[in-house]
């Protein structure tokens, strides 16, 4: 007899460290006058009224796939507080442009959250990338994220949200202090 092995713990932590996560997830919005906040799958999000989301606007917010078009939101940033992007699986890095995407050609200023399989090796470029929550299950950076260690390089190549303590700009570019 086979039993399935129980699934690890998924905590939210932030640049500030671990706190309590005010989210759930799920595939429908709950009826008016509900205090609970959810993340919704794109479909389900753009399947309410415009109306809607704009008064419930704070316990909504939006998870996109890795297949899903990060342009459908574009224009609806008033109509959700949240947006997550999913890492199913370590190597697909789709949810990584979208992330870009939001922060710089859309302005995407609101809460930027990675979900799904969130890695050591991956958070210091999600941080960088101008991700701000992230829903942590992998044993080990749980233990490293503890410990305040977020891991990674100082040094960067390429300018993102979050520049590079030697400043803004291409690597080549700058200047020896």
């Amino acid at each position: 007899m086979s039993q399935n092995p129980t699934p690890p713990e998924t905590r939210l932590w932030t640049p500030a460290g671990f706190r309590a996560d005010d989210w759930s997830h799920g595939d429908e919005f709950a009826a008016p006058g509900s205090n609970g906040r959810v993340i919704l799958p794109l479909a389900a999000f753009l399947e309410m009224e415009a109306d809607d989301r704009l008064r419930d606007r704070e316990r909504i917010g939006v998870e996109l796939a890795p297949g899903d078009n990060v342009e459908r939101l574009a224009g609806l940033f008033d109509q959700l507080s949240l947006i997550a992007l999913a890492f199913p699986s370590f190597s697909d890095g789709r949810s990584f442009s979208k992330a870009e995407l939001l922060r710089s050609r859309f302005g995407y200023g609101g809460p930027l959250r990675a979900t799904g399989q969130v890695l050591v090796d991956q958070l210091p470029h999600m941080l960088r990338l101008g991700f701000d929550e992230f829903e942590i299950s992998n044993p080990v950076l749980i233990e490293r994220l503890e410990k305040g260690d977020t891991g990674g390089i100082g040094l960067h190549y390429q300018p993102t949200a979050a520049p590079a303590e030697a400043g803004q700009g291409y690597s080549w570019r700058r200047k020896r202090t």
